[in-house]
């Protein structure tokens, strides 16, 4: 059991990984919103031609919890989550603590007055709260349904 924990964990922390750079690399490229690829084979861009087909990466669901003198502004939230699809949970806290999401077992400090962003694919079905950990206070919770 304990073997297959630390798969998961180091899945999770690969998926983590892979939807930060996505993610990212987004933010860069985006500056505006059209984009053309063009192929190196053949120069054409990539939207050409019908037989040429460009999968773009899927865009992360954003998911936020502010939490203000000890309580979520707005309360805690249910966020329906697709499945196998990127999220980014976005947590700004007055207090430093940290910021917990279950079931993917991701952790990560956030600073008094700071953001924090913990980015992963939502590869487990379920719900899954999110919370700050030490002041054990519930920030939300993601439903992820299996499409």
């Amino acid at each position: 059991m304990r073997g297959q924990q630390r798969w998961l964990i180091l899945a999770g922390a690969v998926a983590a990984v892979i939807v930060l750079f996505v993610v990212l690399r987004n933010g860069a490229d985006n500056e505006s919103n059209t984009t053309t690829a063009t192929t190196a084979t053949t120069g054409k861009t990539a939207n050409s031609t019908p037989d040429e087909t460009t999968t773009a990466p899927a865009q992360p669901t954003i998911v936020e919890a502010v939490v203000r003198d000890g309580k979520v502004v707005g309360g805690p939230q249910v966020h329906d989550v697709a499945f196998k699809k990127p999220v980014v949970v976005v947590v700004t806290s007055d207090v430093a603590d940290e910021v917990h999401v279950h079931g993917y077992d991701l952790m990560k400090d956030v600073a008094a007055g700071a953001t924090v962003k913990i980015g992963f694919v939502a590869n487990l079905s379920g719900r899954f709260e999110f919370e700050l950990e030490g002041a054990h206070l519930r920030l939300g919770e993601l439903s992820v349904a299996p499409s």
